[in-house]
């Protein structure tokens, strides 16, 4: 007899534009805790920019930060201490930035299954576009020769991951030398802009990100404000 196939993963689709990083890491920490608590019953998928931010993960410090906060400070960017995974990266305008706060508990992906599968939807949407990139064993990502393309960093609570992948289309790439990108030396930084010598249409690289994932991690999106997400999350609080 035949394995049944198992039915998408339902999940709640956000994409609010750039939205400032604390807000948005506050907002996947409200949604890990109703989800464990029962409070929400579907994974939910946020695709977004952020302003420029620097975020340092568990094994970062600011000895791989190349410039000192008064330059940041004139720049209004903003050094954030997270807990995911990784050292140092950088996110700003025209960086696609995906935080797919799923249960990996009782699901068939391992952890290192689920970070695979994140590198192999920021490949398939390089493809679209022409752009070659390929896994490097040096570091979790995507890359383009000695370049990174995509960053991945995840952190796991209680079975449910949050956190996610950052994808440069058209991301002023200036930053990324001001630091040791994910704490590494002599490499570089590159962008869908960069390889193709043109901008991108971000519309089109954010449709492409989302088909992928879609395909790759077996996604069933049910597109949300975020307004109506925060009024459910808020919602659940009050009647605790």
């Amino acid at each position: 007899m035949a394995a049944v196939a198992k039915p998408p993963r339902q999940c709640l689709f956000v994409t609010p534009g750039c939205l400032e990083y604390r807000r948005a890491l506050a907002l996947q920490r409200r949604i890990v805790d109703a989800r464990w608590h029962g409070q929400l019953d579907r994974d939910v998928l946020l695709l977004l920019e952020h302003p420029a931010v620097f975020t340092l993960g568990r094994r970062g410090g600011r000895d791989n930060l190349g410039v000192s906060r008064d330059f940041l400070d004139q720049r209004g960017i903003a050094v954030v201490h997270v807990e995911r995974g990784g050292d140092i990266t950088y996110h700003g305008p025209g960086q696609i930035v995906g935080y797919p706060i799923i249960t990996l508990r009782g699901s068939p992906l391992s952890v290192t299954d689920y970070v695979t599968a994140l590198e192999e939807i920021m490949i398939r949407t390089a493809a679209d576009f022409g752009v070659a990139a390929a896994r490097d064993p040096r570091n979790r990502g995507v890359w383009v020769e000695n370049c990174k393309l995509g960053s991945i960093g995840i952190s796991i609570r209680r079975g449910i991951s949050f956190h996610g992948f950052a994808f440069n289309v058209n991301t002023d790439l200036a930053p990324f030398g001001w630091i040791n990108p994910c704490g590494l030396r002599g490499v570089g930084a590159t962008s869908l802009e960069r390889e193709l010598g043109a901008p991108v249409c971000l519309e089109a690289a954010f449709d492409a990100v989302s088909v992928h994932l879609r395909q790759v991690l077996r996604m069933e999106l049910a597109p949300t404000g975020i307004r109506e997400l925060e009024e459910r999350l808020q919602d659940r609080h009050d009647h605790l």
